[in-house]
């Protein structure tokens, strides 16, 4: 039986579905802590580096449709050395960093009901349990989630729309989103680029192009056009969480300001629609996540560049790389506080879409790219990327950060060298 094809609006609900995910319900306080009335702009700000680099993912997914996405991509334009290796290594590690983030996000919102006092220890059971359940179900019948994700986006997508127009619709407090009450512009930018993250979503598309039916149509319209109306999505939830709550209020329940936000404006039945809509939102992204870090790993494996014995499939599928990133995304969620693992997500994609920009420029010939855009994505992606470390590292409170940075960065470099080193090579 022929595959069914996807049509534009399937593709774009890829893309938006990848972008609006547990993210924004994690780190929505945390921008707003960080940026104050500034928040809907750093939003924009990160949107823009997303949208630069969207139009590579576009003219590289247009020359190259298949199943390969951003690690076919790194191949192609930076061969099989090093670098390609230890970038593709750290879209690995970064994608666990994602699922611990989504898990983080699922036992705030789940404990967000507990006492004060207890709720450290419910968050932590929360996600926790949600992680080693989500991975045995990936195990056994991950298929079956998957095959929900329409119906799982449509709602989360509808509720976090309600939240908007209930707190559109009451009046808004605009002095907070005032210049008054923004902070500085290095600090604007920083904010952006720590959840800058949230529009990753959108490189999913490339790993579905070869089931796209009318590529040349469908294609722009799920990237560029999926990138814009996620920040103005993003934009009209900053601009209702600021106007509704203010700074002292966010900070205090940063982690999960979201339903602090819908109490405000939609009463009791808003804090559980909202938490509900949370938890469904992060199970489904960890779940996704999981579920295609199997074909991930297998990929970079077929690519020599880590052991062949992870394309070894197990009940149908190569799931020895997703029961690593289940069993590291436990850890880092319970050792790793929020702000930090947003920055490490962060840090990582942009050095990702950083290379791929760098990838386009290299064969815009082949893939009739303008290089002046794929080189101003590359350079505001190295821009961002310096500017949040050098924000981090100057920030006493958040200063250990760059070591957990440089750490992961380091622990991808030296898995590819130390298996570059100790393996003999694999014919191609």
């Amino acid at each position: 039986m022929e595959q069914q094809k996807l049509g534009t609006f399937s593709t774009l609900s890829i893309g938006i579905g990848g972008m609006v995910g547990g993210g924004i319900f994690a780190t929505t306080g945390l921008a707003i802590h960080m940026t104050r009335g500034a928040a809907p702009i750093a939003f924009v700000v990160a949107g823009v580096v997303a949208l630069l680099t969207a139009y590579s993912y576009l003219k590289l997914t247009l020359r190259y449709p298949g199943r390969g996405g951003t690690v076919d991509f790194i191949n192609r334009g930076l061969g099989s050395g090093l670098l390609a290796g230890t970038s593709n290594i750290l879209l690995c590690l970064s994608y666990v960093v994602l699922i611990a983030i989504y898990a983080h996000a699922l036992g705030t919102y789940a404990a967000s009901f507990l006492p004060a006092d207890e709720f450290p220890f419910w968050q932590r059971c929360f996600l926790s349990s949600a992680l080693v359940l989500l991975t045995v179900l990936n195990v056994f019948g991950g298929d079956l989630v998957i095959r929900s994700e329409n119906s799982l986006n449509a709602l989360k997508m509808l509720i976090l729309l309600a939240l908007i127009v209930f707190g559109l619709s009451q009046p808004i407090d605009w002095g907070r989103l005032q210049p008054a009450e923004y902070v500085g512009s290095m600090a604007i930018v920083s904010g952006a680029m720590v959840v800058f993250f949230n529009y990753e979503g959108f490189e999913l598309i490339a790993n579905a192009a070869d089931e796209v039916k009318d590529r040349q149509r469908a294609l722009p319209i799920a990237y560029i056009g999926g990138v814009l109306l996620v920040i103005a999505f993003y934009i009209l939830i900053a601009i209702v969480t600021v106007g509704h709550l203010g700074f002292a209020q966010i900070e205090a329940v940063s982690n999960h300001a979201l339903t602090a936000v819908a109490l405000q404006v939609m009463g009791p039945a808003g804090h559980w629609t909202i938490a509900l809509a949370a938890v469904l939102a992060c199970g489904s992204a960890i779940n996704a996540t999981l579920y295609s870090s199997a074909g991930l790993v297998s990929m970079v494996a077929r690519s020599r560049e880590l052991p062949a014995e992870l394309e070894r499939d197990i009940r149908g599928r190569p799931l020895e790389g997703m029961l690593a990133f289940g069993a590291l995304a436990l850890v880092v969620a319970n050792l790793v506080p929020l702000n930090a693992i947003a920055t490490i997500g962060s840090a990582g994609f942009l050095f990702i879409f950083m290379v791929v920009n760098y990838v386009n420029l290299r064969l815009a010939a082949e893939t009739a790219s303008q290089r002046w855009i794929s080189a101003l994505g590359a350079g505001c992606c190295a821009a961002s990327l310096v500017l949040l470390c050098m924000e981090v590292d100057e920030n006493p409170a958040t200063a250990y950060q760059m070591w957990i940075v440089l750490g992961t960065v380091g622990a991808a470099f030296c898995i590819e060298l130390l298996y570059r080193r100790f393996t003999v090579a694999r014919p191609a």
